[in-house]
């Protein structure tokens, strides 16, 4: 990936973290869609077929609920249609993240916002039946409202509340500046930049210490971690704002793989130890 060494593992304090005893995870997969993995990563092989999570994470607080990113929506086949003709991909749509919440009755009052990592199509095209508030950052509201990688979010977007957070807290886990969204260390965002301009790494903390960071799309699959690879040179300069930046979120990612679960958006296998969300996990907002 590059010439400079080795990022060392995290050897530094863990920031404080008291989450309430009720602070738990779960996954809402929404489908997948298909690329090669000769575009996904530096060195893939391109008859290596890779299914490209679309998934939403729920983090169930006390002091409300928050969804991270929304995956895919109810008009998926108009969103895709939004897309360059280049970005366009065989997709298999599941469950939106609304008809999971549905289906396991989950009460849609306790959610207090869907926070995305970018706003990218495939980040935001669930939010179509989400009637909840979107929290982003000034810099990604900008690049969504003008960017034609933001044709879907203003899609999705119009006529719903955006709101938007400063980055104002102190560096979190080597990223340069954090938001507490609770005060107790259990949900922390913290700015990545590079991929888009106002893109963010979410961290959350179970009362159990086990600490989860959402990446968003530093890299899109494990091996960029495990390899420290790169996109592709010409993916680089397709789907990122600032590669050097993203280089370097990268590296902050992987110094951390001996203290945090790094999930990259886009690796199924990434998400297999947050369980799936069911009914037994709505009831009063406590899993049994």
């Amino acid at each position: 990936m590059s010439s400079s060494p080795t990022p060392a593992p995290w050897s530094g304090p863990l920031p404080p973290a008291e989450p309430p005893a009720t602070v738990r995870l779960f996954q809402l997969p929404t489908g997948t869609y298909e690329t090669r993995a000769a575009f996904a990563v530096t060195g893939g092989r391109f008859r290596d077929r890779r299914r490209f999570a679309a998934t939403s994470v729920l983090v169930q607080h006390p002091a409300g609920d928050l969804l991270i990113d929304a995956g895919f929506g109810a008009d998926l086949a108009e969103h895709v249609r939004l897309l360059p003709r280049i970005e366009r991909a065989p997709y298999e749509r599941g469950r939106t993240a609304r008809e999971q919440l549905d289906a396991v009755g989950y009460d849609l009052s306790r959610l207090r916002g869907v926070l995305v990592t970018h706003v990218h199509w495939d980040h935001v095209s669930g939010l179509d039946s989400l009637d909840a508030p979107v929290w982003l950052t000034a810099a990604e509201r900008a690049y969504g409202a003008t960017d034609p990688h933001g044709a879907v979010f203003r899609a999705v977007s119009a006529g719903r509340e955006i709101r938007e957070y400063a980055l104002d807290g102190p560096p979190y886990l080597g990223f340069p500046a954090s938001h507490d969204v609770h005060g107790d260390g259990s949900v922390v965002v913290a700015r990545a930049g590079g991929h888009t301009p106002g893109s963010v790494v979410v961290f959350v903390c179970l009362p159990t210490g086990e600490r989860y960071g959402f990446i968003g799309d530093l890299t899109w699959q494990l091996d960029g971690l495990e390899r420290r690879a790169e996109r592709p040179w010409l993916l680089r300069r397709l789907a990122d704002v600032d590669a050097a930046v993203v280089r370097t979120g990268l590296d902050r990612s992987i110094a951390l793989r001996d203290v945090v679960h790094v999930v990259p958006s886009h690796d199924v296998a990434a998400y297999a130890s947050i369980p799936v969300l069911g009914p037994v996990d709505v009831q009063g907002g406590v899993r049994s």
